[in-house]
């Protein structure tokens, strides 16, 4: 089931890409697996997505760990892991040292105050830790992550810190019974990022879009998406 949801998924996304001109491999697939098996994960990363998200450090700890030696394309290529982690939820500055030592790339970083400690915690481990500063492009008073008009201030300070590599930015758009209703909140994040981008140091330029879910993906595609998260597009 998993391998075919993963074939639909990449089908939808092709199409999307042809009808706006964008090369489809230049969209990352991030299988988020809150409260999925390592069994669905090792499914997931046998149909070809490398990249898996995680909501909560404890949890995706022990996956890490369970998987670590388990995943058979990994015995067959003689490496220790042969995914990436991203850590998709939000992220309390007490469980930093766990996450900078799996994840590969943070996506919710939504403070200065939390980049601070990534940065710290990262330096300890002589690692440069990729990141994305997420953005609470709704307004909703629920969710995490910086206002759109702090964004920029704050990343002018991130872009400063020595273990932190700023790769992009993340959003969530509000749940809604229509897709279309999640395209101002993507189109908020492109101008942003764009924004940003021609204003700070070149060598500081960010490129990626974290946005769109299982809902909303091929909206944020047309947007500008470079990453989309999918749980129950993949898992069910």
């Amino acid at each position: 089931m998993i391998k075919d949801n993963i074939l639909r998924i990449r089908q939808r996304i092709a199409s999307v890409c042809a009808r706006i001109n964008r090369d489809p491999a230049a969209i990352l697939i991030v299988a988020v697996s809150k409260a999925r098996t390592v069994d669905e994960i090792e499914e997931a990363t046998s149909a070809g997505v490398t990249d898996i998200g995680e909501n909560r450090v404890q949890e995706a700890l022990a996956k890490y760990n369970d998987m670590r030696y388990a995943i058979p394309a990994c015995r067959q290529a003689g490496c220790d892991m042969p995914i990436r982690w991203h850590m998709v939820g939000h992220l309390q500055t007490n469980k930093v040292k766990d996450a900078v030592r799996i994840f590969d790339v943070i996506q919710s970083v939504d403070s200065i105050r939390l980049a601070q400690e990534i940065d710290k915690q990262a330096a300890k481990i002589n690692k440069i830790q990729d990141i994305l500063i997420e953005v609470k492009t709704s307004g909703e008073t629920a969710k995490f992550g910086l206002d759109p008009e702090a964004a920029v201030g704050a990343i002018k300070e991130i872009t400063k810190l020595k273990n932190i590599n700023l790769k992009g930015l993340m959003t969530i758009a509000p749940l809604a019974d229509n897709p279309e209703k999640a395209r101002p909140y993507f189109q908020m994040l492109k101008k942003l990022r764009d924004g940003v981008n021609a204003i700070c140091d070149k060598r500081y330029a960010i490129r990626d879009l974290s946005m769109g879910m299982t809902d909303d993906f091929e909206v944020a595609i047309e947007e500008g998406a470079t990453m989309v998260r999918l749980g129950r597009a993949i898992f069910e």
